[in-house]
């Protein structure tokens, strides 16, 4: 078994955040005065660093942006995080792979404080040792300090371990860390994203990332079996 230890991501990889998320900056964008008539335009904001990206896309100084993550998480800790569904597959992908005798994390940039309400909403608590994500305070919002902090608390090899996202956030801070990465192109990274980043693996499904684990397991285990020779 090559992988022995499964990174997932939250946003766009394990739930749909879309509703939850896009209502929640709309109403943290509304407070300082910006109306956003369409939603779809607020997606972007799904898988970076909140407090990042109310800078990047809307100007906002630190103060102001401080400010929306502030205002964001009004709505959020109430009704947005519930706005959330699973994706088709989670369930069964996640049973599989902890039958297969795998390790499971989710690493969200999220805050753990909300990552975890959300995980147990969804009823994914015991597929997984721990939910981690960054701090209130913004500590931990770098997906390569975040795995980085995941490898030292869990004893971690980097080579038997799998970061599983959506976005190129999650690629490039698994591969700061000498990760290995896996991309899922039904998340919120554009084909473009996802290409530039160059996982090492993309998956079109939950369905699809069981199918290549699973089957990677079973090779390992043959080769094991059969002194290397595959049968």
């Amino acid at each position: 078994m090559r992988y022995k230890t499964l990174l997932f991501d939250l946003d766009g990889t394990l739930t749909d955040p879309y509703e939850g998320i896009t209502r929640c900056v709309a109403y943290a964008l509304s407070c300082q005065g910006i109306e956003v008539a369409d939603r779809r335009h607020l997606a972007g904001f799904i898988g970076p660093p909140l407090k990042a990206s109310f800078r990047e896309r809307y100007g906002m100084s630190d103060a102001e942006a401080e400010q929306a993550v502030a205002d964001y998480r009004v709505r959020f800790g109430d009704v947005g995080l519930y706005e959330n569904t699973l994706y088709d597959g989670i369930v069964e992908l996640l049973t599989q792979l902890r039958a297969s005798g795998r390790q499971l994390f989710v690493a969200t940039s999220k805050p753990w404080f909300y990552a975890r309400q959300i995980v147990a909403h969804f009823g994914l608590d015991d597929y997984f040792g721990k939910v981690y994500g960054s701090e209130l305070d913004g500590k931990r919002t770098e997906k390569s300090v975040l795995i980085a902090h995941i490898l030292r608390e869990e004893s971690l090899r980097p080579d038997e371990t799998l970061m599983i996202g959506d976005r190129r956030f999650d690629v490039q801070g698994a591969r700061h860390n000498g990760v290995p990465a896996a991309a899922v192109s039904y998340g919120y990274g554009s084909s473009q994203e996802l290409a530039e980043a160059a996982p090492d693996h993309v998956f079109d499904s939950p369905a699809g990332i069981a199918s290549y684990l699973l089957a990677n397991a079973a090779a390992g285990m043959s080769r094991q079996q059969y002194g290397g020779v595959l049968r």
